[in-house]
This record gives C-alpha cells, structure tokens and sequence, in this order.
C-alpha cells in the first residue's frame, strides 16, 4: 500500500451548529482530508493513470501543469511517489501556503502574472503548454480538458456519496472551478433520479451569469480578462448536469469559511464556504427527509495567511475583528472618478476640481464601470495633466500606476507605512472593490489628530 491508495473515501460530517433551525439534514464531504489535501487528488491521479496507459507519460517523464495550486500539489505528490519530476505554473494570486507545500513535494514552481487575458504568453495555460513542450518526457496535464478529471468523479466520488448516505441524498452542492468534480460525482448522482445538483460560483464568475471580474476566492469559479478574445469553457465543466447555480458573495463565502472554524471544527477554504453558503440557501425550507451533502474541496491551512488572517481582511476591506486606533473608514473618503480604459479627454466631466484623479476601468461588456476591483484598474489620471490637450487625446497618455489600495477597516497607521509616502491619494476597498479615494494628509491628520492640511 502507498500513500496513493489513501486517495478516496473521505468522511461526510454533519453540520450541526451553523444549520440550526433547518429540518434538512446538511452533510460536508471531507475532501480535505485526502493525502494531498484535496479534492484534486482524485483527479490528479485519474489522469496519471490515463496519461501511463495510453504511453503518453512514459517512466522519467515529467509531470506538467498549470493550476491554482491543488491539482498541482495533487501531481507533485503522485510524481514524488511514482518517480516524475513535477513542474507546476501557478499564477501570482495563489497563496503562499501553496507554493511552499508544491515545493515541500520536490516540484519545480514557475509563477507567472495573474489576470491577462488567455491568448497572453504569459498565462498559465500558455506558460504550461509551452514547458511541457519544451520539456524532454514533458506531459501536460490538462485539468481543465482531461476528461479523467470528470471521470475520476463519476467513478469514485458520485459512488462514495451514494453509498454513505444509504442512499438518502436528495441535494448535491459543490462548486465549480474546472467542472470536473460537479460534473462526474453529479453525473452520477444524477442518474438515480432523485438528487438535484447545484452548482455553487463567485458572485462575479460567469459560470453563474457574473461578469468574469476579479474575485478574492481561490480555486472556485471563471474569471474573464475584458481583453479576452474568445472566453473558452473547460470541457471538463459539463453544464447540462448542474440543475441551478447559487451566485456567493466573496464576503459571505470568507464570512462562511471563519463560521466552519469557529463554531464546527472544521478548517477549509474560502471555496468550501463558498459551497456551505450555497447549501444552506438549498436546504432553507426543506422538509426533514430531505439530506443535502455538500463538497469541501481542500483544507484551510492552505490559506493561513488569507481568510485566516485578520490583518489580510482589513487591507482587503473584508469586515475583520476590531483592530486598534482610527481606522482607514475614520476619514470621508470621496467617490472615484471612474473612466474606461479607452476614454480620452473628451469623456472627462465639465465639473470637476484641479486635484480630481481619475481611475482607468477595464470595461466589461454590459456592466456599468462601478466599484472595480484593483485587479481591472490599468492606472490613475490627474486632471491637472491633461489641460489644454485635445479632446481625441487618450487619457492612458498621462497615465501613471494605480493608486495603492487600503482597506476601509484597516488602521490608518499601518495604511501609511505599507503605502509609498509620495504617493498623495489612496483607493479605499470595500468587501475588496474600490469604493472611494482618501488623501495621506488625511490619513495623517487622523493618526496624528491635527486637521488635514
């Protein structure tokens, strides 16, 4: 035996204390608890098996991957146990807990910069097809195409909950990042005709009608850059099988993921609250025969320095315990004046003050340029510098770098130290989107408790 055949039958545990008053029984299938503390363990090594069958990953190889962190650490583990070298490319918004944990399993980590469009060379796909190219032995995983990603679900964990419910499931809920879990253990679940399942998403990912803008939970969801030229489905999602998507709020689902540790034990990821908060909405109103389970795809220790930290709340603008001193919400902060990208000085307003600083918005097709988050921000324009240009001129021509962000209820004494002194205005984040702009004379005022200058 190895530690590959402890992949598989994990637990259910029965939410006890955040379900109270709710006569559906709501069970939590504890996919942390495999060996690479994962769901994507089961995947990982559906599609290994696959890849050594069909010859495509042959003895020496190497394992190749592009991911958010768990599949990768899946891949790293198996090639550790069974002789590969693991390359795994991850993008720069994966916690650091995961990057060490691929490096603790001997894999090489390449990170490359998150949020470009998937045509750019330097997403994670392309960078990943590119090194197993490039790679003598190199196979590329493929997640998010492999249909043993799917495969691995339909044939291990559809059963698996079958089997430890008696039967008696009437609701699946997991999330859905390549599909590949909701779409295989729901393909069977659904075959009984009995189970309904629903798919929990991002507020703001597409698969639940969102518009593909940055959101703070990882390995759940998809994100679109507005500059994306096709936005491509993984064949691993299978949408026909979901019967209804419940769309969660980044603050409900880290909201959500605190509860799990606080009041139930359980220390899972932002995407584990993100699916406990869609089952709940499913389980409101349902009779007492009724057995919702609920997918916990990884383990909070992978986020430690995320959901779990308070000081990563407040920079965030995510409510967070109270922390000492004024606070960055202390100052009236005024509203951003937000452009798109594109705009030139013809589409600047008749009224505005010589100190106004406009915000360049990546444009999304059919959403109004509102609380952006910073990750569609390209720069920020003082109207001071662009007197007398011609109306046809881009405002990205006097474009300097955005302004460094704060959270509204982080203290305002560590907002200064954490932001460049000769930077004069700050973006305000509210639940991590921009909500509004304060000055550093204010901010100093505030701390020093003399009137702004």
């Amino acid at each position: 035996m190895s530690v590959l055949d402890a992949i598989g039958d994990t637990p259910l545990i029965r939410l006890t204390r955040i379900t109270a008053g709710l006569a559906a029984e709501v069970h939590l299938k504890a996919e942390f608890l495999n060996p690479g503390g994962s769901v994507k363990d089961r995947a990982a090594l559906a599609m290994v098996q696959a890849a050594e069958e069909s010859g495509e990953l042959l003895p020496g190889g190497v394992i190749v991957e592009g991911t958010s962190g768990n599949t990768g650490i899946g891949l790293a583990m198996i090639a550790a146990q069974r002789g590969y070298r693991a390359l795994v490319v991850v993008p720069d918004k994966s916690s650091e807990e995961k990057i060490k944990t691929l490096r603790a399993y001997g894999a090489e980590v390449v990170i490359t910069v998150g949020g470009v469009p998937r045509e750019d060379p330097r997403h994670v796909s392309q960078v990943a097809a590119r090194l197993a190219a490039e790679t003598p032995g190199g196979w590329l995983a493929g997640q998010y195409d492999n249909p043993a990603n799917p495969g691995a679900h339909l044939a291990t964990t559809g059963p698996e909950i079958w089997r430890q419910t008696g039967r008696r499931i009437t609701h699946f809920v997991a999330g859905i990042g390549t599909g590949g879990t909701i779409s295989g253990a729901g393909a069977f679940l659904r075959k009984t005709g009995t189970v309904t399942i629903v798919g929990a998403d991002p507020e703001n990912s597409v698969y639940g009608g969102g518009d593909g803008s940055p959101y703070y939970v990882e390995s759940i969801g998809h994100y679109v850059h507005p500059a994306t030229d096709q936005d491509v489905w993984p064949q691993s999602y299978h949408p026909q099988v979901v019967d209804r998507i419940e769309r969660v709020s980044d603050r409900e689902s880290i909201e959500m993921t605190r509860r799990l540790a606080r009041e139930e034990g359980i220390l899972a990821g932002a995407s584990t609250g993100t699916a406990v908060v869609a089952a709940l909405r499913v389980a409101q109103g349902l009779h007492p025969g009724s057995l919702v389970v609920v997918l916990a795809p990884d383990s909070g220790r992978a986020y430690l320095s995320k959901y779990f930290d308070d000081g990563w709340l407040r920079r965030a603008g995510f409510p967070a315990p109270p922390a000492p001193g004024p606070l960055v919400g202390d100052v009236p902060a005024t509203a951003p004046l937000l452009l798109a990208a594109d705009a030139t000085v013809r589409d600047l307003p008749a009224r505005t003050g010589p100190d106004t600083v406009a915000i360049l918005v990546l444009p999304r097709r059919g959403r109004p340029i509102s609380d952006p988050a910073p990750g569609d921000v390209i720069g920020a324009v003082p109207l001071a510098a662009t007197a007398g240009a011609a109306p046809d001129t881009p405002l990205t021509t006097f474009a300097q770098p955005p302004l460094p962000p704060v959270g509204i209820n982080e203290p305002a004494i560590e907002a200064l130290a954490r932001t460049p002194p000769d930077t004069t205005r700050l973006a305000v984040l509210t639940d991590g989107r921009i909500t509004g702009i304060v000055t550093r004379p204010s901010l100093t005022a505030l701390t020093s408790n003399e009137p702004a200058s």
